[in-house]
């Protein structure tokens, strides 16, 4: 029994041998094909591709010194902005503290011309109004005088009618 199952251990073994023989050529076959359509596939890729890289990098080596030029004209531009808002700026600032100036000296002016005629109305108020007054009070007091002393004049009543109160009732 032992030579026959040494038999069949070895005969099991070569079976085994010829299937992974059987399954290497299979997959060297398959390789193969796969090579041959990666080859083919990587000539397609070389033959399309490569023109156009080409000529994208012959536009890159050609329009570098421009978007060079382009580059430092927009640093150049963005650097006489900022200087001209910066001035601008400058501007602004000095035209706003140079209108708060005249607004303040605007503000004294009517301050000081309100002053002055407040002080003005007192001054014609004591100077003029208050001794024309008094002048005028004292003519009519002198008038009224008079007028009693040489008896022109009538006791007028208070309701100012001019009819004597005594006429009134009929």
């Amino acid at each position: 029994m032992n030579d026959n199952l040494l038999t069949f251990f070895i005969e099991v073994t070569a079976i085994a041998v010829v299937i992974q023989a059987g399954i290497l050529v299979g997959l060297f076959i398959a390789m193969r094909k796969s090579t041959a359509k990666m080859e083919a596939l990587a000539t397609e890729v070389t033959t399309k591709t490569l023109p156009t890289v080409e000529t994208l990098q012959a536009m890159l080596v050609e329009l570098r010194p421009r978007i060079e030029v382009i580059s430092v004209n927009f640093e150049e531009s963005s650097n006489m902005v900022r200087n001209q808002l910066a001035r601008v700026d400058a501007t602004l600032t000095d035209v706003l503290d140079r209108t708060r100036l005249q607004v303040i000296r605007a503000d004294e002016l009517l301050n000081r011309t309100m002053d002055k005629v407040e002080e003005t109305s007192e001054a014609v108020q004591k100077t003029v109004i208050s001794p024309l007054r008094q002048v005028t009070g004292l003519m009519t007091a002198i008038s009224t005088g008079v007028e009693v002393f040489f008896g022109q004049k009538r006791r007028q009543p208070k309701n100012g009618s001019g009819v004597p109160q005594d006429e009134m009732f009929i």
